[in-house]
């Protein structure tokens, strides 16, 4: 089902991306309700909806129909949260969100592999950690700019989905504090920009809590384009790491960002576990 779902999203995204005419910052689609296509909850699809309608980095939407699905499509600016976000010495990626159902089914797909709670580390404006918490999972949300946690906490109390952000840098956070059983972490960062060390980092974290290492996924986010990626191109740039941690990959997804929004590839997210 995940297969079909995504390869729909995808011909739609490549579609609207073909013909789009506006001159918004950013513009993504989310399905207008529940389909063939797209055959995914009603309750949860019109969640994203209000996760959209109550976030300011949104200014407009309309609706369209695209390859004969009716759609919302959902324009906005993240200028101001992208130059915040890029001042932290330890931000390894600036503000560059993934789409709204992009997050919601790589989310889906971590649930079907049986995780339990969801660390999104880097968390942005919380989408991942956001679909987390309508999936039914403990979601917590890490995030090292203090604007885009306040946007979090914002979007919590409008939706009424307590996501659990935190304003902390995540190279220094204590996992401990959440006592995770069965978690997949999420990382915010592609390798060439600061995600290895990050990743790195949190591994070494992992590692250091009694039995946690046996139950824990990581889902890293990649990239195909040889413009962002010198040399290494498997695994979406994270091959050596993999390599280096003995992890297991276990599936891979591409899924349209906001900045795979003008190419024909889309964002690899590799999913990983210890061997």
């Amino acid at each position: 089902m995940f297969d079909e779902i995504i390869q729909n999203l995808i011909l739609i995204k490549q579609d609207f991306a073909k013909n789009y005419s506006g001159n918004a910052h950013i513009q993504e689609v989310v399905p207008a309700s529940r389909s063939d296509k797209f055959p995914l909850a009603e309750n949860h699809l019109q969640s994203i909806h209000k996760f959209a309608e109550k976030n300011p980095i949104y200014s407009n939407s309309f609706e369209e129909k695209i390859l004969g699905t009716d759609c919302v499509i959902y324009e906005g600016d993240i200028n101001d949260y992208w130059l915040n976000s890029i001042k932290h010495g330890t931000s390894c990626q600036p503000f560059y969100p993934t789409w709204m159902i992009s997050a919601y089914l790589m989310t889906m797909i971590a649930k079907e592999l049986g995780y339990e709670e969801l660390v999104d580390i880097g968390s942005g404006d919380g989408r991942i950690a956001f679909c987390g918490k309508i999936l039914g999972f403990t979601p917590h949300s890490i995030e090292i700019d203090d604007g885009l946690v306040e946007l979090q906490k914002l979007i919590c109390n409008e939706t009424q989905q307590n996501f659990d952000p935190h304003c902390d840098d995540a190279l220094e956070y204590d996992y401990s504090k959440f006592q995770l059983k069965h978690p997949v972490f999420f990382i915010g960062g592609l390798p060439q920009m600061g995600g290895d060390m990050l990743a790195t980092n949190i591994i070494d974290k992992i590692n250091s809590l009694d039995q946690l290492k046996n139950s824990t996924g990581i889902v890293f986010a990649g990239t195909h384009s040889k413009r962002h990626l010198s040399g290494n191109l498997t695994d979406g740039g994270w091959s050596s790491l993999i390599q280096n941690h003995d992890l297991q990959v276990m599936e891979t997804v591409s899924l349209p960002t906001v900045w795979t929004f003008d190419q024909t590839t889309e964002t690899p997210y590799i999913y990983t576990k210890f061997n």
